[in-house]
């Protein structure tokens, strides 16, 4: 199989997922708290914890499964999870000056192209 296919394959899934569990997130919690997104997040994380573990690590499965499932599905379920995984491996090779700089970079420019796209698009 192809990377990008298995990308491909595997990011639609990741992005329905992530739709369905936000719906079922919300179906038991009040919309005042993004909990959708909360939990999706937290649970992408942990699921690509695992998966790193358990199919770069440890597993012998092919450079294109890792990909269908770590940058696939999880990918499209969260991308926040590729963001941890990123730091704490910039953690784990004792890179702690790198892994500061990437969270706050992350965070501080994420957040304000956000809300540089908003503006721009409610003054155009």
């Amino acid at each position: 199989m192809n990377s990008l296919v298995a990308i491909a394959l595997g990011s639609a899934l990741g992005g329905v997922l992530r739709y369905l569990a936000g719906l079922g997130v919300h179906a038991w919690f009040a919309r005042t708290f993004p909990w959708g997104t909360l939990a999706v997040n937290v649970l992408g994380c942990l699921a690509i914890g695992l998966c790193w573990v358990w199919l770069a690590e440890r597993g012998s499965v092919s450079p294109e499964w890792r990909a269908l499932v770590i940058i696939g599905v999880l990918g499209g379920f969260t991308t926040f999870s590729s963001f941890s995984l990123e730091t704490l491996l910039l953690v784990q090779e004792g890179a702690m000056g790198r892994a500061a700089a990437y969270v706050l970079t992350s965070v501080s420019l994420c957040l304000a192209a956000t809300w540089a796209g908003m503006t721009l698009a409610r003054h155009t």
